[in-house]
């Protein structure tokens, strides 16, 4: 079941780059993170490129229990699949954590360009997503940033 989930969130983007000239492939155990935050979020670009227009990209981010990102949105629209725990995410300008819905893992999602949410999780979490480039990160607070994801 989830590995077919995750055929269906790498072949939902849209073929626009060059296809990759070896092989890829990473599990929830075997993700070799690039960058780690003071909170404890990590990130790593699995392919592609992030900063091409219209380049698809792959990503790893985990969220460790407790830690929540404040409202954010994305230049392009981020299509999520949760690999392990469960992620809380909520549609606002303004955290309300009481307001989110639990995604365990297993669940996929789609999050739309420029909508602006927050997430977190209270168990370590684990999600692969998929993008296309230019691809940013723009807080509503314009302080704040997690791995992979610099302030403005």
């Amino acid at each position: 079941m989830i590995k077919s989930l995750m055929l269906l969130l790498l072949s939902s983007l849209p073929v626009v780059s060059a296809a990759q000239d070896t092989p890829g492939d990473w599990s929830p155990d075997s993700v070799d993170w690039q960058d780690i935050s003071a909170d404890g979020t990590r990130y790593r670009l699995l392919e592609g490129e992030r900063e091409r227009p219209g380049a698809a990209f792959s990503y790893a981010f985990f969220v460790p229990a407790g830690a929540w990102d404040a409202p954010h949105s994305h230049s392009t629209t981020a299509r999520i699949f949760v690999a392990r725990g469960e992620l809380r995410l909520g549609y606002g300008e303004r955290m309300d954590k009481v307001a989110v819905k639990a995604y365990p893992a297993g669940s996929y999602l789609v999050v739309p360009a420029g909508m602006v949410h927050f997430d977190g999780a209270e168990s370590d979490t684990l999600i692969f997503g998929t993008a296309s480039g230019p691809w940013k990160t723009t807080y509503t607070d314009r302080g704040h940033a997690t791995a992979g994801t610099p302030a403005d």
